[in-house]
């Protein structure tokens, strides 16, 4: 399984974007029953976690996030959106997504995320 994040780009605080992640060379019955979750890396700082949908598609956010940022996915598709409103500055970071394990360990390897960038 390759994952192909896309949507980030330059934009000011307070815009929106819409991310997307493709799980691409995977078929929906392995897709589908994934956890999948949106993960991302500010410079200098740990990759964390700031959605997650399961496959049922109960979803939760960071707090930083709450209000803001909505997880969706669409299994037929084999893909996960984020949609982010009312960007911040400290919204700046590198986007991925990857499925995961109710222990928290990820599913496959990391695709190469889709850089977000909000200027202040």
């Amino acid at each position: 399984v390759q994952l192909q994040a896309s949507g980030g780009g330059l934009v000011q605080a307070g815009g929106s974007l819409r991310l997307s992640c493709v799980a691409s060379r995977a078929i929906t019955s392995v897709f589908n029953p994934v956890h999948m979750g949106w993960y991302r890396q500010a410079p200098g700082k740990e990759r964390e976690l700031v959605a997650d949908i399961t496959s049922g598609g109960s979803t939760n956010y960071a707090d930083s996030v709450i209000g803001r940022f909505a997880i969706s996915r669409a299994n037929a598709r084999k893909t996960v959106y984020l949609q982010m409103n009312n960007l911040k500055p400290e919204d700046t970071a590198v986007h991925y997504c990857n499925g995961y394990f109710p222990d928290g360990a990820t599913t496959w390897n990391w695709g190469q995320g889709t850089k977000v960038t909000v200027s202040s």
